[in-house]
């Protein structure tokens, strides 16, 4: 299990949180070391069909025989029994859509770091009273880059992620990274569906790559 303040600094550090999921866990693999190959040390692994589960035993699998830098994070968790169950499978940190404190109780229980979802600065400070440090602030396209910039003053302790449709281009990630956030969460902007279904995998590296690349070069501006 890696270390909650290890994890903190390796999202913010990579800068970009890819997320994804796919009923075929071959194409789950492949796409889990397609994103390895282009450089990135942690995803997220969506809780989004029946498969996940033991898609996720597979890739956790994958990871501890070849990627063993690879941390394996579950998203789309929204309670209890689904936090545990992947907890037992080995997930180094839980992400919620929402922020659902027996998830967070689950996580705390197992010393697991969690991230919940948040909208409303009423969420966000109920989190960070229950002990969270990284916020997703979810949906980022609904919320922008303006609601980052009002908020954060407020929260000097806190780290933001804002997932949901976040762009690839320079213009939005720009607008993301100057009001403050530590990472983005990207899923379909950057594991395109077009690119799943045509097994495009040299095309998902490249644009991760160029994508870590333009944040990087961001936040050397900011």
């Amino acid at each position: 299990m890696k270390n909650k303040k290890d994890l903190l600094t390796l999202i913010q550090q990579q800068g970009v949180l890819p997320l994804f999921f796919h009923e075929d866990v071959n194409v789950s693999k492949s796409v889990l070391t397609t994103l390895y190959k282009a450089g990135i040390r942690t995803i997220e692994y969506t809780n989004r069909g029946a498969a996940a589960l033991e898609n996720f035993k597979a890739l956790k699998s994958l990871c501890n025989q070849e990627l063993t830098d690879m941390s394996l994070g579950i998203g789309t968790i929204k309670n209890k029994a689904d936090a545990k169950a992947y907890i037992k499978a080995g997930a180094d940190y839980i992400v919620c859509p929402g922020l659902v404190e027996e998830v967070a109780e689950a996580a705390d229980a197992e010393n697991i770091l969690w991230i919940p979802g948040c909208m409303t600065p009423s969420e966000i400070i109920k989190a960070e009273n229950m002990g969270a440090k990284l916020i997703k602030l979810f949906p980022g396209s609904q919320l922008g880059a303006g609601f980052v910039k009002s908020i954060k003053s407020l929260f000097p302790n806190l780290l933001f992620m804002p997932t949901g449709g976040v762009d690839v281009t320079e213009e939005n990630l720009s607008a993301w990274f100057n009001a403050g956030v530590c990472a983005v969460g990207m899923g379909s902007k950057l594991v395109r569906k077009d690119l799943l279904a045509s097994e495009s995998y040299d095309k998902i590296k490249e644009a991760t790559k160029q994508t870590m690349q333009l944040i990087q070069s961001l936040r050397k501006k900011h």
